[in-house]
């Protein structure tokens, strides 16, 4: 399920047509809800760090607002499952990431810099090897919201 933002187009005389803001597509197909782990609804959710966090239900969002550090791993795995943030570095090394050297966490395909940064994420387990690749730590030197 696809949703779309920010696509306006103006269109001139003599066939000129000028794009004004950018358009970019939401799927939330597959996407989780940071607090329960349930499929998300598109009605449900809130502003988050550019983007959009979207929930399972319209309570939790309440339950976010009470303790919005206990999810924020989870709402920033959700940007880039989301596909509203996009990888720019090694989340480990904060160096460029191979093309070649990936490894899905959380459901997302991450590149990593070299086999010691993908070995360093796979002896971790759960939510410390979400910590380690999508943590507040790590997400503004390593990823980069695209949904403004």
């Amino acid at each position: 399920m696809k949703k779309y933002f920010g696509s306006m187009l103006a269109v001139f005389g003599l066939g000129l047509t000028v794009a004004i803001g950018a358009a970019w597509a939401i799927d939330v197909t597959g996407v989780t809800c940071p607090v329960s782990g349930a499929p998300v609804k598109e009605d449900a959710s809130v502003d988050y760090r550019g983007g959009k966090l979207y929930f399972c239900c319209n309570k939790c969002p309440v339950g976010y607002e009470k303790d919005k550090q206990k999810y924020a791993t989870k709402a920033n795995l959700q940007l880039v499952a989301s596909g509203q943030a996009a990888q720019e570095k090694c989340p480990i090394s904060k160096h460029d990431f191979d093309e070649d050297t990936t490894l899905d966490v959380g459901g997302v395909s991450v590149k990593f810099c070299c086999d010691k940064c993908v070995k360093a994420v796979t002896e971790v387990e759960g939510d410390d090897k979400l910590d380690l690749v999508f943590g507040d730590k790590v997400f503004d030197d390593a990823y980069k919201v695209t949904a403004e």
